[in-house]
């Protein structure tokens, strides 16, 4: 499984060298990773905390953190490089959860750059989504867990294990 957020936070994977680790964003993925099996603890500070993931592999659209949360469309399209050499190298990613509207949107750019399948009129984002895109990879669209999402109540716990049980299912499906 591929996770793909939109950035770094400036003061979790930006400082810690880990992507959603040292940060409360990161806390509610990761609780949702192990409810899910996806990881070998609930919560993760640092790199060197034991934190093992399984089958999954976490990146993001933008590889440092954008000023004011706020990404501008040359920041995007200068990563997206990167994230079309991970794609590339991960082939046998079955199941990808993107994190957000960008994240969403730099997913299928990254794909069409690739000349990978993307549907035709592409899909509108709305949480907990699921779309097969080609005989192997289904994407499913989520809120990102950030405060803002996760202390309004706009992405609950429900909602994003919801989520996490659609991947696993998935994945166990084969």
């Amino acid at each position: 499984m591929l996770i793909l957020g939109l950035a770094p936070a400036a003061h979790g994977a930006n400082r810690t060298g880990r992507m959603f680790t040292g940060d409360r964003s990161g806390d509610f993925l990761f609780r949702a990773l192990h409810r899910f099996g996806f990881c070998t603890q609930p919560s993760s500070r640092q790199r060197s905390d034991g934190l093992r993931l399984r089958d999954v592999y976490i990146t993001a659209a933008l590889h440092c953190a954008p000023p004011g949360n706020k990404p501008a469309r040359a920041e995007l399209a200068n990563c997206r490089l990167y994230l079309r050499q991970e794609l590339q190298i991960l082939n046998k990613v079955r199941v990808v959860v993107v994190l957000g509207r960008v994240a969403w949107h730099a997913y299928l750019l990254a794909r069409k750059e690739l000349e990978w399948p993307v549907p035709r009129p592409r899909p509108k984002f709305a949480h907990g989504v699921s779309h097969r895109l080609d005989d192997q990879t289904t994407v499913i669209t989520s809120y990102h867990p950030s405060q803002q999402n996760t202390q309004t109540g706009r992405l609950t716990v429900e909602m994003f294990d919801e989520v996490f049980a659609r991947a696993r299912e998935l994945l166990t499906r084969g």
